[in-house]
């Protein structure tokens, strides 16, 4: 039917100003903060239409499938509406779990379930799953909507608008120290800035008081420690290179990360045909945009040496000295980070 990516906060006033729900809904996101938000004002909606019951089946692969069914097609003793939610954590539904999904789909948009409500919540797919059989039926037959993290641009705005609804204001060298604190837990952000709203009356919430109240409860991954050595933001490579390190993250999948990006662009700038390099790698989207604009800043000629700079540092993990090396290796892959995010704007 349909698939759009509203925000979380169109997609709970959707909810709560339409007059009917879609037979059949597909919510599917990683942030379980605006998952959590997004299915609440369904199952809000669905009460207020006059759902009486409600039926939540969390299924994966090994479950049995035909409680849904039997969810789905079984009659209310008054005639009343009904919400069946079913839950797929894992993403992979398996075969029976796939066939299934298919057919509830169908059924509801056929009208052959007019007394019931459908909601699927899925985490994000990726490239493979979203290509398969089921998914393609999902969103041809119910209302897909992928509710979409905040990107770290927009978390201020994001902030500053959840402060709004505690009658809160903050300047942006506030909003920008926040979002540092609690970049990649939307949920501990939520948290944090409920407690203001105990420890602070209405108005305008001054950097000291902020400072004073938050915990630093960022949580940073690997496509974050990519994403910012291949857009130069040294600093915040550096930054989140030491939130993993902080965070107990292995340091041979750290350095696989850094290393395995400079391995592939240092083929892609040596090839002769660079688009079609980007192809052969499904090197797509944000992170071809990414790739592209690092490929534009460093220098062909600095790829090979970066990437013999990632073979030292592996040798170092494994405990072997390398002359004119640090001998941590954390601090080492710094550098190597560094090196790669500083090109083409001041010497590594």
């Amino acid at each position: 039917m349909s698939s759009r990516t509203p925000d979380a906060d169109q997609l709970i006033a959707q909810f709560a100003s339409g007059r009917d729900l879609p037979p059949c809904t597909v919510l599917s996101g990683d942030e379980i903060l605006l998952i959590t938000e997004a299915a609440d004002a369904y199952r809000a909606a669905a009460t207020r239409l006059g759902c009486s019951e409600r039926t939540h089946l969390v299924l994966d692969a090994r479950s049995d499938w035909s409680t849904a069914l039997m969810a789905a097609r079984n009659t209310s003793l008054f005639g009343d509406l009904r919400m069946v939610e079913v839950s797929l954590p894992t993403g992979k539904p398996g075969k029976t779990g796939a066939d299934t999904l298919q057919t509830l789909a169908d059924m509801a948009a056929q009208g052959q379930l007019p007394d019931v409500r459908i909601l699927i919540r899925l985490p994000a797919l990726d490239w493979t799953t979203q290509k398969a059989k089921w998914v393609q039926a999902l969103k041809k037959q119910a209302t897909w909507i992928d509710v979409p993290t905040i990107p770290r641009a927009s978390l201020p705005q994001w902030i500053a608008g959840r402060l709004a609804r505690q009658d809160h204001t903050a300047d942006a060298d506030t909003l920008a120290w926040l979002s540092d604190k609690v970049e990649g837990n939307l949920l501990a952000a939520h948290q944090e800035i409920q407690k203001l709203a105990l420890l602070h009356p209405a108005g305008t919430l001054t950097l000291d008081q902020v400072q004073a109240a938050v915990l630093n409860v960022a949580r940073y991954n690997l496509y974050d420690l990519r994403d910012a050595m291949l857009a130069g933001q040294a600093d915040r490579a550096l930054t989140v290179l030491s939130g993993l390190r902080a965070e107990g993250e292995a340091l041979p999948l750290v350095l696989w990360a850094v290393g395995e990006e400079i391995r592939i662009l240092t083929r892609v700038s040596a090839d002769a045909n660079p688009d079609g390099a980007l192809r052969a790698y499904r090197i797509f989207g944000p992170r071809e945009r990414l790739v592209r604009q690092a490929l534009q800043r460093v220098p062909a000629r600095a790829w090979p040496p970066a990437l013999r700079h990632a073979h030292e540092v592996d040798r170092l993990i494994k405990g072997i000295p390398v002359p004119g090396r640090l001998q941590d290796p954390w601090d080492e892959l710094a550098r190597l980070v560094l090196r790669v995010a500083s090109a083409g704007t001041r010497r590594p």
